[in-house]
């Protein structure tokens, strides 16, 4: 007999490992764990510079595992944060390496928004982009 809810744990496992595979090859990483700190750094810096409304959106689209990374230890009052320069998000994604050496943050960043962009709507990546500041937007590219 299928367990309907172990299913549902099984599909999100298994397209949050594909997440995670795309960004290993992104970043031409073999270490899983690294790619889960990538991906949960910049998608926390990412959602802090979003309105509520369009951190949710977005976190829509996230498999279920990852849409539980992204909304950990969130606090939407005051958000989006004021903080509008790519140093200043790159920072965010430094200190979650703080015990790593020789991590380029904006290289992360960049990989990190390339997988986005393969498995979200082009649609939904607009709307996130457009509410960024151009400094932050052009990590897109």
């Amino acid at each position: 007999m299928n367990d309907p809810v172990m299913e549902v744990f099984g599909k999100t496992l298994e397209k949050t490992h594909i997440w995670l595979l795309d960004l290993m090859r992104e970043l031409d990483w073999e270490d899983e764990h690294k790619a889960y700190t990538a991906l949960r750094s910049v998608l926390h810096a990412l959602r802090d510079r979003l309105s509520v409304a369009e951190a949710a959106h977005l976190a829509a689209q996230l498999p279920m595992l990852v849409r539980g990374c992204y909304y950990e230890g969130w606090n939407p009052s005051g958000k989006p944060v004021k903080e509008r320069h790519k140093e200043e998000f790159l920072a965010h994604i430094k200190s979650a390496f703080r015990n790593s050496e020789g991590i380029d943050a904006e290289k992360v960043a960049r990989a990190v928004f390339r997988v986005l962009a393969k498995h979200i709507s082009d649609g939904e990546i607009d709307d996130a982009k457009n509410i960024l500041p151009e400094d932050l937007r052009r990590l897109w590219s």
